[in-house]
């Protein structure tokens, strides 16, 4: 009989880290309802104390999602743990997620406490957080650098305090699996009653290793695992649930282990973050990349089409990633379109029904064919879109081989109405120079990308970017069948993400 393995996901709070991939409430709040669709066990649905919007966020969260444990992240002090509860204390199912640095590094440089300062507050941390819940898991931030002997007295102190589920992070991707492994052993071995709560492990992919740490911690006795979809997250990002989920269901002859995820939401539930978070899925990436299976070589076109098992060892099938396929078009009702995007894992008002249905019947004049992957760029282009403090109205640009590209934008900003023309070296260039004269911003562009949804010369075209201003990094997602007016409006929900964080002052945290 395999054991089970509790999936701890923190998309929510560790992938948001990444950089311009910070969410609103309702984005949050969709890819919490997919999580639970998906299976996880325990949601770290944010750092509550880290902005007045993030505990907002939590606390819709906790109120709605009844399946899996709601917990917020703070830090070992009185007000992270307050602030924490007070947004978690409407779930089913809450908990408080609170942690201290145990490397000598971190306390000597930026927590400037001795050993024993870091002993007594963590003990302190847990008491007062299991004065409120009787769910808390306590985390030794930098554990794979911290001395393993101090470590676990640490442990012993929130232990004793009544902690109930013990982290050991890899925050900074620092270990290789052996290294994990004996870690994990050290814990089981040197700290009374560990028996008696479950271990957890959390690893950052600095070098590449997170999954494969986080599956040696398993074979060491970690019976949990924290993780985030796409392994999203801080620098390099975090162990990816995808991957990890896989590995227990398809390896399980070499790993005893199961998890309670719903396998076939996978796929859905990649998109969603994708699309909302505007961090593309690189097409070699495991599980969930466009290439995962796709096969071109010769030899193993034709090994598939005798058994399918020669060069694919998982059923595409088996994570929801059928192939695309024509399900609706223009002569399609309101009420198709609505149980499809259902079946998408997005939970939409009637009213934002309406407005995603108007641009699917646009599109789907414009289109021979509609795809599930232009029905959530629609979703994501129409509703999960942030306060539009700038609405673009028109935009129409002229360029060819021998004109100077002009664009000329029709805005609404705060509520007037503003128009203005722009030259560039290209009709992007140009679109971008008018947008950005019109709203006076100065950021700075870091990434663009322009893909195309699905294929065929009518594909959807849907364009992601970055932009930098003043130390906040955003990103902004914009679909349509011309790409420069895609462009143009990725630029707008960027610009919109900007304003929306230079008011949303934020605290970061690491694990």
């Amino acid at each position: 009989m395999s054991e089970r393995v509790l999936i701890f996901d923190t998309t929510l709070r560790d992938g948001e880290q990444s950089p311009g991939a910070s969410m609103n409430q309702q984005e949050k709040m969709q890819i919490a309802r997919q999580l639970e669709r998906l299976g996880v066990d325990i949601i770290e649905a944010g750092f509550p104390a880290s902005s007045e919007g993030d505990r907002e966020a939590v606390a819709a969260i906790a109120k709605e999602i009844k399946k899996a444990r709601i917990v917020g992240l703070a830090r070992s002090n009185a007000l992270d743990i307050d602030t924490a509860w007070k947004a978690v204390e409407g779930a089913e199912k809450p908990g408080i997620h609170t942690f201290i640095a145990t490397s000598e590094i971190h306390m000597s440089h930026k927590l400037r406490m001795s050993p024993q300062e870091v002993i007594d507050l963590a003990g302190e941390a847990v008491r007062l957080a299991r004065s409120y819940s009787d769910w808390v898991e306590f985390s030794c931030e930098d554990a794979t650098r911290s001395d393993p002997a101090f470590m676990c007295q640490v442990i012993q102190a929130a232990m004793d305090e009544g902690a109930c589920t013990i982290n050991i992070p890899d925050t900074v991707g620092y270990a290789y699996p052996d290294e994990m492994a004996d870690l994990v052993k050290h814990v089981r071995a040197n700290v009374r009653g560990i028996e008696n709560v479950i271990l957890s492990v959390h690893c950052h992919n600095d070098l590449g290793l997170a999954v494969a740490n986080s599956l040696a911690g398993i074979r060491a006795g970690a019976r949990q695992v924290e993780c985030t979809i796409n392994g999203i997250g801080e620098r390099a990002g975090n162990a990816a649930l995808e991957e990890i989920a896989m590995i227990l269901k398809t390896r399980r002859e070499a790993l005893p282990f199961h998890s309670g995820i719903v396998t076939k939401e996978i796929f859905h539930t990649s998109r969603l973050v994708s699309s909302i978070t505007g961090v593309s899925v690189q097409p070699n990436k495991a599980v969930v990349g466009s290439n995962a299976f796709a096969h071109e070589a010769g030899i193993h076109q034709h090994g598939i089409i005798q058994e399918r098992s020669t060069y694919e060892i998982m059923d595409p099938e088996s994570i929801g990633m059928g192939k695309s396929s024509l399900v609706l078009g223009k002569h399609s009702g309101r009420h198709a379109f609505g149980e499809r995007v259902k079946a998408l894992g997005y939970t939409l008002s009637d009213g934002e029904i309406d407005r995603a249905f108007r641009r699917f019947k646009n599109v789907a004049d414009n289109k021979k064919t509609v795809f599930d992957e232009d029905i959530e760029a629609i979703i994501a282009d129409e509703i999960l879109r942030i306060a539009e403090t700038y609405k673009l109205l028109s935009l129409t640009v002229m360029s060819g081989s021998d004109v100077v590209p002009t664009a000329t934008v029709r805005m609404e900003i705060e509520g007037a109405e503003y128009h203005g023309a722009e030259l560039g070296n290209g009709p992007v260039d140009a679109a971008y120079n008018a947008i950005m004269k019109l709203t006076g911003r100065k950021p700075t562009l870091r990434r663009f990308s322009i893909s195309a949804i699905t294929g065929g010369t009518d594909a959807l075209g849907e364009v992601s970017i970055q932009l930098e201003e003043d130390g906040n990094v955003a990103h902004g997602q914009g679909s349509h069948e011309d790409i420069i007016v895609a462009s143009a409006k990725a630029m707008v929900n960027a610009l919109n993400r900007l304003h929306y964080m230079a008011g949303r002052p934020r605290t970061k945290a690491t694990l």
